[in-house]
């Protein structure tokens, strides 16, 4: 009995006019995906299938739970569009499954198929009944749910389900350039927003000595978690240390996080330009720390006119936790190296600053050719999902 895999595209279906373009980006997401295996996929505008090898379907398995733009998918067994052999088949199938309780639903696109759905639903249910000793029809909570997909030439019948990632897929979107801390949030951040379709380059501030290469170790490590998503990420990695000193030199503590987080953003938005980035994305949850009050956060952003996109925003803290286990980058997060974000961090650092103040702070020292230094002299790390070692390039 032959089988596939049946992929159901879920939100990519709301798409009109560009819902091929949309199905052909996670088309050849998914190709990339499995081009280790001896795999053939092919599609249409309501479905995907995938046939396979049975001994790499655990393989396969982990490799699409990774993949935005799957709402859901099966294991079917594929019969031709008979109701013969629709019938012999679901006969067939049942016998070696032990159940109670079932339910059919039968889906019929082929609208020339000559039986209803509802019809279809009886026939089979009878089917059942009558060669499987001590089953009876539960609609409500079945034991065994037989679904039934009758399509032009071939239809297809599953028992199980398994739960994609949804959104849409990476590269439906342009890129976007993410500010990753050694944080639980900004993790979380760029998995929600490579959910939405965009593609990402990380990039991470250090400022050592005053940070470890722990601290930075622990960043590629979130990378590598990230890129399960999407095979590779390029990190940037930034030395911060000598804007922080000045910053810690010449400003008012109570206004170093300020200029700190506007200098970050000056950066963001030349490294953006440089790597073909049309947003910066970063980790901020509305006020949790002082610097994401939305006062803190309208005199921070005033540095860059570039969108500013922050998926946690309205997230609470527990929220975001359970998106970090979910995506196993909760226990590197919580590792005890601190990033420049908090080594520094002033025992009041001010909730609602003024532009005026911020400007007046900055005034105090020479920044830019500190920030263009910074940008030229970036590292780059190319972090890859299945590398256990990473490589500096570029």
């Amino acid at each position: 009995m032959k089988r596939v895999i049946l992929i159901k595209y879920g939100e990519l279906t709301t798409k009109k006019g560009n819902r091929n373009f949309f199905i052909h980006t996670l088309y050849q997401n998914i190709k990339n995906k499995l081009k280790k295996f001896d795999v053939t996929i092919y599609k249409d505008r309501s479905r995907m299938y995938i046939e396979f090898l049975d001994s790499d379907f655990h393989f396969i398995k982990e490799k699409l739970d990774c993949v935005f733009g799957i709402h859901m998918y099966h294991v079917a067994y594929i019969v031709d569009t008979n109701i013969d052999a629709i019938k012999d088949m679901v006969c067939q199938l049942v016998q070696d499954i032990s159940f109670s309780t079932f339910k059919v639903e039968t889906k019929r696109s082929d609208k020339s198929f000559p039986v209803h759905s509802q019809e279809m639903n009886r026939i089979l249910g009878s089917i059942v009944l009558k060669n499987k000793d001590g089953v009876t029809v539960d609609v409500h909570h079945p034991e065994l749910f037989i679904k039934v997909e009758v399509r032009e030439g071939h239809s297809y019948i599953y028992f199980n389900e398994y739960h994609g990632c949804g959104g849409y897929p990476i590269g439906s979107q342009p890129k976007g350039m993410l500010m990753l801390s050694g944080g639980i949030d900004s993790p979380v951040a760029g998995y929600l927003a490579m959910k939405r379709g965009i593609p990402i380059d990380c990039v991470y501030f250090e400022a050592i000595p005053h940070t470890s290469l722990e601290a930075r170790n622990k960043v590629v490590e979130l990378s590598k978690k990230l890129a399960k998503y999407s095979d590779e990420i390029h990190l940037h990695v930034v030395n911060f240390t000598k804007i922080q000193e000045e910053i810690y030199k010449n400003c008012h503590p109570n206004y170093c996080i300020t200029i700190m987080r506007r200098m970050m953003y000056r950066i963001m938005e030349k490294l953006a330009n440089k790597y073909h980035g049309l947003v910066i994305i970063n980790g901020e949850s509305i006020g949790q720390v002082a610097s994401q009050t939305l006062t803190s956060m309208s005199v921070i952003n005033e540095v860059t006119s570039m969108p500013v996109i922050r998926p946690v925003a309205c997230f609470d803290k527990l929220e975001i936790i359970d998106i970090a286990k979910k995506i196993d980058t909760y226990n590197i997060s919580i590792l005890p190296f601190e990033d420049c974000c908090t080594v520094f961090v002033p025992k009041h650092p001010v909730i609602n600053p003024t532009l005026e103040q911020a400007l007046k702070e900055e005034s105090k020292f020479e920044y830019e050719s500190l920030i263009q230094n910074a940008v030229d002299d970036v590292n780059t790390i190319v972090v890859k999902e299945e590398d256990s070692e990473f490589s500096d390039l570029l």
